[in-house]
């Protein structure tokens, strides 16, 4: 049985997912009881996959019950945004000041021919 998805877990109605839960459960219990008899089980990660599953269909059976989270929730379209007219620059009335440049130095070694 296919691990499923939270959208497919919410789109199957109450019933679905009840029965679903339970043959999950069972399959977990069959796995931990070959587990603990020392016997191989072909697919450990299974276990985990099952768990986690398991616990996704408990929480959206939760959300439904609080009324946290609607069945469908609705997307909406953002809406583009408009550009907005560029405003002129004010002109600048101060000349730049300009800095004397300091004469270089060297530092160092000397170079040599």
């Amino acid at each position: 049985m296919p691990i499923l998805r939270i959208k497919e877990i919410r789109n199957l109605s109450h019933e679905d997912r009840t029965k679903r839960l339970e043959d999950m459960r069972t399959e977990l219990m069959r796995l931990r009881t070959m587990i603990r008899a020392g016997g191989t089980v072909e697919n450990p990660a299974r276990v985990r996959q099952l768990r986690k599953a398991i616990a996704k269909i408990l929480t959206i059976e939760h959300e439904e019950k609080l009324g946290t989270r609607k069945a469908k929730p609705e997307v909406k379209k953002p809406e583009p945004k408009k550009p907005e007219p560029k405003k002129p620059e004010p002109k600048k009335t101060e000349a730049k000041k300009t800095e004397p440049k300091k004469p270089e130095t060297t530092t160092g070694r000397k170079k040599t021919k």
